[in-house]
């Protein structure tokens, strides 16, 4: 379609206005939202710990929002649509409670990381048994939510994360400059004023209120929480977490946006889950990133 017939296209009723309108638009806005959504908790989680490699994926948050939409599927549960994101945020909490607990609720940023680690690694192989408990339409459902999709998403899917964002986006500004001050170190952010686990507490359920709405519409689109903070501070090295933040959001956005349209058009008609090429594109920038960033 020419980029000139889309204004018609919009405010028709016809073919295209359905493809453009219902199918088209609103798959883009979800992308650029959610995307946004997992590259800001990424910022919050790398700069809370103060570890580059801190990601939803390793501290439990995603593998528990995943097992709270995956269970009531598998075992028959009469799950409402408008109450997965309920289950998805129920299953977040519990895996980052799960890992402050075993982490001494924020003790030491690496103890966190490092427990993050092992309880995303049980909560994976609680998933393992309920597809192994599924039946074939189930467990064919459950892969592509795994991975991550967009697709055959409608207005009712982005319109169900808005009250989400209207809570965690006011929690995320004023969590903003804490970050810059935690990035200093426990000793001198306290002695700058802050409680230093009570702010690490309250960036990792903000984090958590970012990730969990994103992965029950959308599965867990890996790895975007791991590029996006190091493209934003490739792009603005002489800011802080108050700079990095909207940047960090953005990169995200763009990236699930541009994974999209692989996901849409490398193996057509066939669709391919959109988080297959967050990670195969993600890791290996992440990697060089990290490399690079590392020699500079």
């Amino acid at each position: 379609m020419a980029p000139t017939a889309l204004p018609g296209a919009l405010t028709g009723d016809g073919l295209a206005g359905v493809v453009v309108g219902e199918l088209r638009l609103p798959r883009l806005l979800l992308a650029l939202v959610a995307g946004g959504c997992l590259g800001a908790a990424g910022l919050v989680l790398q700069e809370a710990l103060r570890n580059p490699l801190a990601v939803p994926e390793m501290l439990g948050v995603s593998s528990g929002a995943a097992l709270g939409v995956a269970a009531p599927l598998v075992l028959a549960l009469p799950v409402p649509a408008v109450v997965q994101p309920l289950a998805a945020l129920a299953g977040a909490a519990a895996g980052g409670l799960l890992t402050l607990l075993a982490a001494g609720f924020g003790r030491s940023p690496s103890a966190v990381l490092l427990t993050g680690a092992a309880v995303a690694a049980a909560l994976q192989a609680a998933l393992l048994v309920l597809m192994v408990l599924a039946d074939q339409l189930d467990l064919q459902l459950i892969y592509r939510y795994l991975l991550g999709s967009l697709s055959a998403r409608t207005w009712d899917d982005l319109t169900g994360l808005w009250p989400w964002l209207l809570a965690a986006v006011p929690a995320l500004v004023l969590c903003a400059p804490v970050l810059g001050v935690l990035r200093l170190g426990d000793d001198d952010a306290r002695a700058l004023g802050v409680r230093v686990r009570r702010a690490r507490l309250a960036a990792l359920a903000i984090a958590v209120l970012l990730i969990a709405p994103v992965v029950a519409v959308c599965g867990p689109v890996a790895w975007v929480g791991f590029l996006a903070p190091h493209l934003a501070r490739r792009l603005r090295p002489d800011t802080d977490a108050v700079g990095w933040l909207p940047w960090s959001a953005l990169c995200g956005a763009l990236a699930v946006a541009g994974a999209d349209l692989p996901a849409r058009l490398a193996l057509a008609p066939v669709e391919t889950p959109v988080g297959a090429w967050t990670a195969l594109l993600g890791v290996p920038a992440g990697v060089i990133l990290l490399r690079t960033g590392g020699r500079r």
